[in-house]
């Protein structure tokens, strides 16, 4: 995973963090699955800006192409 996804990776969790969510499953994918889930029940009960949410979904989606790829080869 390159080095600033990982940094939007960690913004993530931080964010997270506020709510006093933790994820950690010891999958990477499937940490990011989960913290994808539990942003999106943030958004609905509207704890997060729309351009927050896209930017934070964004994140989530290339560090997970990237671990997916990083799997197939």
């Amino acid at each position: 995973m390159e080095l600033n996804t990982h940094q939007e990776l960690m913004k993530v969790r931080e964010f997270l963090k506020q709510y006093a969510i933790i994820v950690y499953t010891g999958s990477p994918l499937d940490d990011i699955v989960l913290m994808d889930l539990e942003l999106e029940d943030l958004y609905e009960d509207k704890h997060l800006e729309a351009s927050e949410y896209t930017k934070f979904k964004l994140a989530l989606r290339r560090a997970y192409s990237e671990l997916e790829n990083g799997r197939q080869r």
